[in-house]
């Protein structure tokens, strides 16, 4: 496995997988562009070559991160400039020759019928993917909300992923914070959930962790990042029982963990790597 957090682009693609080693880091995610806006930017060719080159050079993998506004759920003007954002995210992600770029699945407006709102997901998925040549993936990322809210389930993940028209473009990011927030993953149940999800196909799709744990307890439905070893719900017997699993030797695990309580991310990185004996 690969461990690493989330690194700013301020410095640029390059400037962030520096950042990232210099961290003890051996993976990353970034924001490919702005994190406020659903800008479209086209990628920098020296810059994203640059960081490709590095990354492949020093054994890094990397993965981006879509920006907060980006919803799979929206129609009319904004559904345009989403999958516009999309599309810019995947061109800028592929030639930093990231993994994929992880899109949070998207939530069920009240008093909507569900039902629209998946067929709304997969219309955007579709409409994202359907001319993109590029080996980077969109890795739809579970919900935080309590179990049986849209994109908490394994099962319902899947299922999105099935009926589009283009699955093989679409994997898998699971957030431990989310899962144990939703009550997915209760802390003492991972092996019931692997299993599951090695039945339910989602498994063979899964490209990446965002490794976090959580500030409020399982079941919460509460979205609040804690670090690994200090603050947070899930025990260290817990996170342990995640690495009771076979993960390949590039799977990336990434820290998106807060910096308020005075943990660096160098810090943070070399415990849990101490911790996890890599």
């Amino acid at each position: 496995m690969k461990l690493g957090c989330h690194v700013s682009i301020r410095d640029g693609y390059l400037g962030a997988a520096q950042k990232a080693q210099n961290m003890n880091a051996d993976a990353f995610q970034y924001f490919p562009k702005n994190p406020r806006g659903l800008s479209v930017k086209k990628a920098p060719e020296e810059d994203t070559t640059s960081c490709k080159q590095f990354c492949e050079e020093n054994g890094l993998i990397s993965i981006s991160h879509s920006p907060y506004p980006t919803d799979l759920t929206a129609v009319g003007e904004k559904q345009k400039k989403v999958i516009e954002s999309l599309r810019s995210d995947l061109e800028i992600s592929d030639a930093c020759g990231s993994l994929g770029v992880v899109v949070h699945f998207g939530k069920n407006e009240r008093g909507k019928d569900p039902l629209d709102t998946y067929r709304q997901i997969i219309d955007t998925l579709n409409q994202t993917l359907v001319d993109w040549d590029g080996t980077c993936k969109l890795l739809i990322e579970n919900n935080a909300s309590k179990l049986g809210a849209m994109g908490t389930t394994l099962e319902e993940l899947v299922q999105i992923r099935r009926l589009t028209d283009f699955p093989e473009k679409i994997g898998f990011c699971l957030d431990t914070c989310h899962a144990f927030a939703s009550g997915l993953w209760t802390g003492d149940n991972w092996m019931e959930l692997w299993r599951e999800a090695e039945q339910l196909g989602y498994v063979a799709d899964l490209c990446a962790i965002h490794f976090n744990n959580s500030m409020y307890n399982t079941g919460s439905g509460r979205d609040r990042h804690a670090n690994i070893l200090d603050h947070g719900y899930i025990q260290k017997r817990q996170l342990a029982s995640i690495f009771q699993t076979d993960w390949e030797e590039d799977f990336p695990f990434i820290l998106e963990t807060p910096d308020e309580f005075g943990v660096t991310k160098l810090e943070e990185i070399s415990q849990v790597k101490t911790w996890l004996n890599i």
